[in-house]
């Protein structure tokens, strides 16, 4: 029989692993690493602004990673730096000014440890809450745009042609970020959230026939990671944040692994049946 700690902590792990699957392609596809990256450093900034002003954590760090985004979004277009020049300094910067603010709260005593690498563990039935209802919202609004979105990461003129407003559906998408980020800080931590969106992405990306597929599959071996992560962490006595990013990283090895015969010709078929029907649409 598992406590209720452990449930507690699986359940909410499912939560964001199938929240964190589908965003995550769009991060692999669109080869945005850097940028969850960002979003996941500043998120250490909205926990010291919600410490200060005594607010919600998970609202503080969702208005911080939005405000990034936003930063990132005019500065993209008014200044001479690359991208990714632009993505570490705001990165680098925010959690720098995070830290220091934070030591500045003397009068505060924080967990920081908890907040770099998370606490599954201690998660609560509010937190549940909040995981699982604002993870449907996400994944609606993700539905609701997945075309315009996927078209933009395809081609953006031909998304333009179309009339499809790859603007506006790339603005959205940094708002879902912005709030899976917050939402899932507390599963496993700040430093380890991108890894989360990654890892299970590009595990099934090897699979997968098609981008619905691979998004499903992401989200399936996100929830393995969850499974083997909490598990491998009651068994061994290590933190389970990281156990759960261990986890994954084991699927995504077992992924580039050579595949057996049987397994590549049943993907190739599969693969060919869907350029068929889509040809047939």
């Amino acid at each position: 029989m598992l406590d209720d700690f452990f449930s507690r902590a699986l359940i909410a792990g499912i939560g964001v692993a199938l929240i964190a699957g589908p965003l995550g392609c769009f991060i692999v596809w669109r080869r945005l690493a850097y940028f969850g990256d960002t979003l996941s450093h500043a998120a250490l900034l909205g926990v010291a602004l919600a410490l200060l002003m005594e607010i919600n954590v998970t609202l503080a760090v969702f208005v911080v990673c939005v405000c990034v985004s936003m930063v990132l979004l005019v500065l993209q277009k008014r200044a001479t730096l690359s991208a990714d020049a632009l993505l570490g300094l705001l990165a680098h910067s925010s959690l720098a000014v995070g830290l220091v603010a934070l030591a500045f709260m003397t009068w505060v005593r924080v967990d920081l440890m908890g907040f770099l690498f998370g606490d599954i563990l201690a998660v609560t039935p509010t937190d549940i809450a909040i995981i699982w209802s604002g993870g449907i919202g996400v994944l609606i609004i993700l539905a609701m745009i997945w075309r315009p979105l996927f078209a933009a990461t395809v081609n953006v003129e031909l998304a333009q042609a179309e009339g499809m407003k790859p603007e506006r559906a790339n603005i959205i998408f940094m708002l879902l970020m912005a709030a899976v980020i917050a939402i899932s800080m507390k599963i496993v931590g700040v430093l380890l959230i991108t890894a989360l969106l990654i890892i299970p992405a590009a595990a099934a990306r090897r699979f997968a026939t098609g981008p619905e597929q691979m998004a499903m599959l992401a989200a399936i071996v996100g929830v393995v990671a969850v499974f083997g992560g909490l598990f491998g962490s009651l068994e061994w006595d290590t933190p389970a944040g990281p156990s759960i990013v261990v986890a994954a990283l084991g699927v995504f090895i077992v992924s580039v692994l050579p595949m057996p015969a049987i397994l590549k010709k049943k993907q190739h078929q599969n693969t060919r049946k869907t350029q068929q029907s889509r040809g047939l649409e």
